[in-house]
């Protein structure tokens, strides 16, 4: 069984699963999205948000990184990680940066773009992304908020580029973002 592959369906609804599983929509970080997107589009739309998200959700990378993130934040609840790491992430230990680094390696497929949002949503909380770091409601989300911050970085670093193939009037064939992946 260990030597099977995972079906990408299969990681795709887990994936998506986790987020609805610890309290997050696609709606909450479409909001995010706005957010950051509208002061450069102000014909944006909230459903084009939500596609984005929903695109950037489809990329095995932003699936793999959310799975593992969430898993650990589980597993500090349930208090099963060895010390020092249970204490580390169970308090958001503010000099533990795995959390921001798995988030930030996610981010690194979507450009400049993504990355500057992503620091910019990791220290100033927005949305979602506050709720998650001041834990409001219990749990553990060391890593679940970063990983937030990190897709909406990303849809909103695909919306920014899409922007800009369609200010520049680009047939759908030749813009320069993977808009299926």
């Amino acid at each position: 069984m260990a030597n099977e592959r995972v079906h990408s369906r299969e990681v795709t609804k887990a994936a998506q699963d986790c987020l609805l599983d610890r309290g997050v929509t696609i709606q909450d970080i479409a909001d995010i999205v706005m957010q950051m997107q509208y002061p450069y589009n102000n014909q944006l739309k909230i459903e084009e948000c939500i596609e984005s998200v929903e695109k950037v959700l489809l990329k095995r990378e932003i699936q793999h990184a959310l799975l593992v993130a969430v898993e650990l934040d589980r597993l500090a609840e349930q208090k099963k990680l060895s010390e020092p790491l249970q204490s580390l992430i169970e308090s958001d230990e503010g000099l533990f940066g795995v959390d921001e680094t798995i988030a930030l390696g996610a981010v690194l497929g979507y450009g400049s773009i993504a990355v500057t949002t992503f620091g910019h949503l990791d220290k100033n909380k927005i949305g979602i992304i506050a709720k998650l770091d001041t834990k409001t409601g219990g749990g553990v989300h060391t890593f679940l908020d970063d990983m937030v911050a990190s897709i909406a970085a990303n849809a909103s670093s695909r919306l920014a580029h899409r922007q800009r193939d369609i200010e520049e009037n680009l047939p759908q064939e030749e813009r320069r973002i993977i808009e299926d992946e």
